[in-house]
């Protein structure tokens, strides 16, 4: 099978764009996301113009998705998190070809994890949680339940993977289960409500008093990316000053909401400056030293 596979990237190797190549067999690891595909490649490479692109093949009777991407794609899924299949294919699959160790640098990376990754992911992580937690309880106070605990138990996600991400890690597929190991409150109030008889909406209730604590204790580690770029001025920032930083693109979607909260924690202080229409105000915030 090796020799077959060999074929649809062997010539891709020579090419001086190409960084790495790895290989995924669901048979040998069963946990890993390959969308019902035996055998996954991945290939690496420097060409900005496509970023991730994918094609079948029919290897004999086993089935391979190719997928090409970038090594700009590939670090912006290791910073935001939204494709943990590649992190798992990029911990877990086999190279087969790795120009100047490329692919193993990147392992090394994604093993030490370091603290301006982590804190950035952290970040990214707490923000989704606010969103999640703010319309599952819009939806709780209308009475639409189902949709309400669906968006709760996202929030209830996003917490796992923000302390999976405190605690040095990436978060995997199986991220609960690294969850039960590192924080076994999370895991059990997640057990709890999975196993709970309560009616539906106690259960709401109860993930919206646990969450509200959970982000009261996440709060300054959640969001200490975007504080470390706007501590140290005296100056006055509109939202838009702030969501015009390149640092915060990821979670920009979320920015609103991030510094609302900010400012609820005392974080941030609002700062009104008259305009020339009679009544109306113009918002702007700063930052509190502590």
């Amino acid at each position: 099978m090796d020799v077959l596979l060999r074929q649809l990237y062997q010539d891709r190797a020579s090419e001086e764009g190409t960084l790495a190549i790895l290989i995924i067999e669901k048979d040998l690891l069963p946990l890993s996301v390959t969308d019902g595909f035996e055998f996954v490649i991945v290939l690496i490479n420097h060409n900005k113009d496509i970023s991730w692109e994918v094609k079948h093949y029919q290897v004999g009777e086993r089935r391979v998705s190719f997928h090409s991407l970038s090594q700009a794609m590939m670090h912006q899924t290791l910073i935001v998190g939204n494709h943990r299949r590649l992190v798992d294919w990029l911990v877990n699959g086999r190279i087969v070809f790795d120009r100047n160790e490329f692919l193993k640098d990147v392992k090394e990376r994604i093993e030490s994890f370091p603290p301006g990754d982590r804190t950035k992911k952290m970040t990214i992580q707490f923000t989704k949680m606010l969103r999640r937690f703010e319309e599952g309880k819009t939806l709780f106070h209308n009475g639409h339940y189902f949709d309400a605990f669906s968006n709760m138990m996202h929030s209830l996600h996003h917490l796992a993977r923000l302390s999976v991400i405190h605690h040095g890690f990436y978060p995997e597929v199986t991220v609960w289960e690294q969850v039960r190991h590192i924080e076994p409150q999370t895991y059990k109030l997640y057990q709890e409500l999975l196993k709970s008889e309560e009616t539906l909406e106690k259960r709401i209730e109860l993930l919206i008093l646990a969450t509200e604590l959970a982000i009261h204790s996440k709060t300054e580690i959640g969001s200490q990316h975007f504080l470390s770029l706007v501590q140290g001025s005296n100056d006055i920032f509109s939202i838009s000053d702030w969501m015009s930083l390149n640092e915060v693109e990821d979670y920009c979607v979320d920015l609103e909401l991030l510094i609302r909260h900010l400012v609820e924690k005392g974080f941030i202080s609002i700062k009104k400056v008259e305009t020339k229409a009679d009544g109306i105000v113009k918002t702007f915030y700063q930052v509190k030293k502590f």
